[in-house]
């Protein structure tokens, strides 16, 4: 299929990276997952990708999962209040969504050291996958950085701390808002709940949430993990992007509901590689 332009979203351009080998057998049965059998035995298949001792964490199996403690469990975040009447801003004409998700460790092994990481690459900040952005995209192409006159418009506080666990960054919130949200046709408020509504709106399986050494998976196996516990996600709305052979993010696309959708464009710019390394959170 020929590639159709995709904007990188700094700082996590899209790349193709050098294959690895894999055994052919792996690969054949991940492509062949249309079933619960098949779902299990993909599963098994990732695990050994990422290593034995993730195997606790085993997404497709409920009796695999470990029993989370009060203290362990995930916290529920207070979403921006929407307004009551939201200001259109910019154009609203676009056709989906891109809920982007970035792997942290990878980000921060390139960004780390720069002052403007600090929150989310700092010491003790073990984040898995965060949210880039949510962009809106057209079927070809897309808009961004739509109404200047909101361009240099800050992030209220509120805001800033009710997503930080999901997005720690109030200099990328600034970012995505101007780039991005300004091409939505929706207040900043709405536009930040809405954010945290697509982020809700998709799991990502456990086996991927808390990685404590570096692996070597297959990019496809990811994204098949994503599909298996995400009810309604098919392949051609999903993209595992990797950058200097590592995960990079995963792109899900949806509609104005926030339900998944099909997007030719995306999906053909993900990875190529058939093994990339998973760099640890924990």
């Amino acid at each position: 299929m020929s590639r159709i332009r995709l904007k990188a979203h700094s700082p996590f351009a899209p790349s193709k990276t050098g294959c690895f080998s894999v055994a052919a057998a792996l690969l054949a049965s991940a492509l062949a997952f249309t079933s619960p059998a098949s779902a299990q035995s993909l599963s098994d298949k990732l695990m050994q990708s990422m290593g034995n001792d993730l195997r606790k964490l085993n997404p497709l199996n409920n009796q695999d999962r470990p029993v989370l403690k009060p203290e362990n469990k995930i916290p529920q975040r207070t979403l921006p209040k929407p307004q009551d009447a939201p200001s259109p801003s910019g154009n609203a004409n676009f056709d989906f969504y891109v809920l982007s998700l970035s792997w942290s460790p990878s980000y921060c092994a390139d960004n780390g050291n720069r002052s403007n990481a600090r929150q989310q690459c700092g010491t003790g900040r073990n984040y898995g996958f965060i949210v880039h952005g949510l962009w809106p995209q057209y079927d070809r192409g897309f808009p961004e950085s739509c109404d200047h006159r909101q361009a240099n418009d800050t992030v209220p506080r509120d805001i800033v701390s009710s997503l930080s666990d999901i997005m720690p960054s109030a200099g990328l919130m600034r970012h995505e808002w101007r780039k991005h949200g300004t091409c939505v046709g929706i207040s900043q408020r709405d536009y930040f709940s809405t954010l945290g509504k697509a982020y809700q709106a998709v799991t990502v399986p456990p086996a991927l949430r808390n990685v404590a050494s570096p692996r070597n998976v297959d990019p496809q196996l990811v994204e098949k993990a994503f599909i298996a516990a995400n009810p309604g996600l098919t392949g051609d709305a999903i993209a595992v992007t990797c950058n200097r052979r590592r995960l990079q993010e995963v792109r899900i696309c949806m509609d104005k509901g926030l339900k998944f959708r099909s997007c030719g464009e995306v999906d053909r710019n993900s990875c190529r590689s058939r093994s990339v390394t998973l760099l640890p959170n924990r």
